[in-house]
Order: structure tokens, then sequence, then C-alpha cells
């Protein structure tokens, strides 16, 4: 099976301009994602894809593997369905350029159940909410599944709500996808005839566009400790996260990590 991991990366966006730019420890952000992306077995290839020149270029002088794509791609999975129109594989990956911290074990998980379930078309991945500040920001995705993982529902608001019990582990979404190229075809033939779904527009999350269209996208539970960069305060919060972890001597940014960022 020809896997090949995709890092959607835009210069415009609307909450944080140049984002994957971003400086974090003298590497721009886009570079730190990227190198955990290389550390994982299961991909033939990696790519960055952008429709900005700047980071282009910026990917370019970096060794970075990277592919030019159409400016008129409405969300990062349409230029996902791009690059894997023009790239034949069995299984993409997209891997959000915003968050530095992802590990590669992290993004293994999401290709794990590919190779057990042939019918599986989309993974995703979420993790425990262990910072309550997590809970009530509305950058922050929230995961409901039913008992086999299956996703749902996804919401930015706190839900469920603990009416019978306060017993009960809240979940975020790890932004790393897998997706089978049918899939793919799917959510960009969808949007190009009706635009998002209901609730995806709604709540402004891309997965759910398959959950509405009955796509049974499994979820997988990971331990990580993943900060996505939505705000210039998330920023900083990794700055610190990474500045600290290259003190000790945990990574490197000559690729030699001693342990996962």
């Amino acid at each position: 099976m020809k896997i090949i991991g995709v890092i959607p990366a835009r210069y415009k966006s609307s909450r944080f301009p140049g984002k994957p730019l971003a400086d974090i420890c003298g590497k721009p952000m886009i570079w730190w994602v990227y190198q955990q992306c290389k550390k994982v077995d299961d991909f033939h290839e990696v790519y960055v894809a952008t429709d900005s020149q700047e980071i282009f270029d910026v990917c370019m002088s970096l060794n970075i593997e990277v592919i030019m794509t159409s400016e008129s791609h409405k969300t990062g999975t349409d230029r996902i369905g791009e690059v894997a129109r023009r790239i034949p594989a069995d299984l993409i990956v997209n891997i959000q350029g915003d968050e530095p911290l992802l590990e590669s074990s992290t993004i293994k998980a999401a290709i794990e159940p590919f190779y057990n379930n042939s019918h599986l078309q989309v993974s995703n991945l979420m993790t425990k909410i262990k910072d309550p500040v997590d809970l009530v920001n509305c950058t922050v995705p929230k995961v409901l599944t039913n008992k086999d993982g299956i996703g749902v529902f996804l919401t930015r608001t706190t839900a469920p709500y603990p009416k019978g019990s306060i017993d009960y582990s809240y979940y975020k979404q790890v932004c790393v996808y897998g997706f089978k190229p049918e899939a793919l075809n799917f959510y960009c033939d969808y949007g190009i005839k009706y635009g998002k779904a209901k609730l995806e527009a709604i709540e402004d999350i891309e997965i759910l566009r398959f959950i509405e269209n009955g796509y049974k996208v499994q979820y997988v539970e990971v331990d990580s400790e993943t900060v996505a960069v939505d705000t210039p305060n998330d920023l900083e919060r990794v700055r610190t996260i990474v500045a600290s972890k290259l003190q000790k001597g945990e990574i490197a940014v000559n690729n030699t990590a001693k342990s996962d960022a």
C-alpha cells in the first residue's frame, strides 16, 4: 500500500496570516511538522501543499518537498484532494501544518486502522482533554463517538452535557486524517456541487462533511500533548514548550532528535 503524507499550508489565514512560517526557535512552524512526518516509516513520500509562493520558496530553501496548488480551494481537505489527483496513492494522510508538537507515533496512529480494515475510508485522531481551558475554548473541536470509536459528531462547544453523571472524559480532535482516494473524491465533488454540508458550515469543522453523509469515520485515541496554533497566544505556548525541549536535549534542530517533539 502506497501511503503519502500531505501537509496543507495556506498563507492567507483569516485568524493568523502567515502562520506556517511563524518562527519557532529558529525554524518556521512548517519545518517542525515536516520533520515529524519524515520519521513515519509508513510514508513513501511527504509533501507540503501550498498556494503561497512565499511558503513554496521557504520550503525549497529548507529541502522540504513542496507542491504548488490552486488558490481557489475553500478547505485544506480540498487542497489534499488536488494532491491526491496528481500523485497516485492508496492512502493519503493529512497532517495539519499548525501542530508543530505532533509526535511521529501520533501520526502513525491514523494509518494503522487501514491495515486491519480494507473497507475503512476515513480516520481521525482524538486525545483526552487534560487542560480545562481546552474544554471551553471554541477553537478546539470536541469529538463524540459511539462505543466502537466511530465519529458521531464534532463541536466547538462543550459536549456532551453530563446530566446523569460527571464521570466522563472529554476528547479533542487531533488534526491528522487518513483518507482513501475515493473519500477525497467524494469530499471535493460534494463541495463543487453543494458547497459545505449543513453542520460542517455551522461548526466550521471539515470532517463533519463525511459524518453528515454517512461515512464511518474511525477515531483513534492517542496520548498526545499536541497544541494547535490558532492564535498568537498558542504560538507563544508552543515556543515555550519547544525551547524547553531543546534545552533538555529532547529534540534538536539538526533532525537528530532524541525523542519525539
